[in-house]
């Protein structure tokens, strides 16, 4: 078989949306995952698409099973298929561009990668006082991929910045100061922002929410959109309390035409590239620039013979306002086109450790629409910790499928500072915000530069303090730290 013939075609979309009040007659997340697959395979069409699966993974959301992807394989009769389980940590384009890799390498002429989270369903069980089950599933896979490294620093673990709101807050006002924006300039901007991915929302039939929401709605803390660490609402946030599924089925080019489906369902994978070098957020020498993203996105445009002027349509991995800019920054896109398909993980919906599987159907689903020939999907692993992008065509791609590792290019070009624990002295804050939790006062937190060059992480609870960080500008002022903690 030849290098055009063993060319990757996502052949099968499936997706699953399900929303019951009623927690006890929701899915639970295998057999959301289930309806997805199926959905796959009735989209590519012949049955013998989805049996002929080799290669199947998943990425591990908020459930217990143990291996999903041997479920899947049994529930499609797929016998003997490889099966892949991802932890959090991992990023989901990973998977994606694994499965497409087998296939241009002649390990497999079908793949499978499929997910779903529950979270609506678990939150309407905790609303009515009971924990919603799922089934035993404790049979081992055949390969766990987890992350090499820790996601968070000891530091921010022992701030207690434990959901990652606070630490995407703090990069945000790094953002924001470097470009030299006022606060309150910059909460009317990103909220515009915001308001363009829900329009989109609003016209996508998978979306979660599909309403068009007004801009001070998504600016202004309110009681249904509390403040969660300021400038970032809720509205603000990926909605990961939703019911959601997707799945991808992949065949190689030979395979789909011996199959017989039909060349106008065929989308080519083009290239997949990731930076897996990991830097906790307080380490990070720059808080407002993202190596790895620029990095990825030149390599993977540069493997398709693409300029970033010649994609027609992209989504950018959503789950806060930074990463969406700073992603955009990094590949050159301007910033008054809302870069999404979906409408977003605050409005389409960001199932847990699952988003970018639904982002790639959606951009499946308008190329063969006719709404673009190129399509650009990201993708987001911890606080932009890792950084991937996967390219599609509604044409074959004129070099064959590029995978494309880009972790110690980003090293080289990603500079670190020291972080220190338990810091006295002045220093200089390069990034901070004021994280609001449920049933506590709000607190302040900011990240220092120290005039050694290292880097401490403090806090306040002072509501003298705590209010001012809400209405100044607080990167590149000198403060004075004791024992971690702001004094002035």
């Amino acid at each position: 078989m030849n290098a055009a013939e063993r060319t990757p075609v996502l052949v099968g979309i499936g997706t699953a949306t399900r929303r019951e009040e009623d927690w006890t007659r929701a899915l639970e997340p295998m057999d959301l995952m289930l309806e997805a697959v199926a959905a796959a395979g009735a989209d590519a069409g012949p049955p013998a698409a989805l049996r002929g699966a080799q290669w199947i993974a998943v990425p591990r959301g908020r459930w217990k099973y143990a291996n999903p992807a041997g479920e899947i394989a049994r529930a499609i009769g797929a016998d003997g298929a490889h099966e892949v389980l991802s932890t959090v940590g991992v990023l989901q384009q990973s998977l994606i561009g694994e499965a497409c890799a087998r296939i241009a390498a002649g390990e497999a002429h079908t793949t499978l990668v499929a997910g779903a989270d529950a979270g609506y369903r678990l939150l309407r069980a905790q609303i009515a006082g009971a924990r919603a089950p799922e089934r035993v599933q404790d049979d081992a896979p055949d390969e766990l991929l987890a992350p090499a490294e820790e996601l968070r620093h000891p530091v921010e673990k022992r701030a207690g910045l434990v959901m990652p709101v606070g630490l995407y807050a703090t990069l945000e006002s790094a953002w924001r100061a470097a470009r030299g924006e006022s606060v309150a300039a910059h909460r009317d901007r990103v909220a515009a922002l915001w308001a363009g991915l829900s329009a989109v929302a609003a016209d996508n039939p998978h979306a979660w929410l599909r309403r068009a929401v007004p801009a001070d709605e998504i600016r202004d803390a309110g009681p249904r959109n509390p403040m969660q660490a300021f400038p970032y609402t809720r509205f603000h946030c990926s909605t990961w309390n939703v019911d959601q599924a997707g799945a991808l089925l992949i065949c190689s080019a030979a395979r789909a035409a011996e199959l017989g489906i039909a060349r106008d369902r065929w989308v080519y994978a083009v290239a997949s590239s990731e930076s897996n070098h990991m830097v906790a957020v307080a380490a990070r020498a720059r808080l407002d620039a993202c190596p790895g993203a620029r990095i990825a996105g030149q390599v993977a445009l540069a493997a398709a013979d693409w300029r970033i002027d010649d994609v027609d349509l992209v989504d950018l991995y959503s789950c806060f306002p930074f990463a969406v800019q700073v992603y955009a920054h990094e590949l050159g896109l301007p910033e008054a086109v809302a870069p999404t398909l979906t409408g977003g993980m605050p409005f389409a919906g960001g199932p847990y450790n699952n988003y970018v599987l639904q982002s790639t159907c959606r951009a499946a689903e308008l190329l063969r629409a006719g709404r673009g020939r190129r399509a650009l999907v990201s993708c987001v692993s911890g606080i932009v910790t890792k950084q991937a992008f996967g390219l599609w065509s509604t044409e074959p791609p004129r070099a064959g499928f590029a995978s494309i590792d880009v972790t110690d290019a980003t090293a080289r070009e990603t500079p670190e500072r020291a972080v220190v624990d338990g810091y006295d002295g002045p220093g200089r804050v390069a990034g901070f915000t004021v994280v609001h939790e449920r049933g506590a006062a709000p607190r302040g937190l900011a990240l220092v530069d120290t005039p050694s060059g290292a880097r401490a992480l403090a806090t306040t609870a002072a509501p003298a303090l705590v209010e001012r960080m809400q209405r100044e500008e607080w990167v590149g002022r000198t403060v004075t730290i004791e024992r971690d903690e702001v004094k002035a």
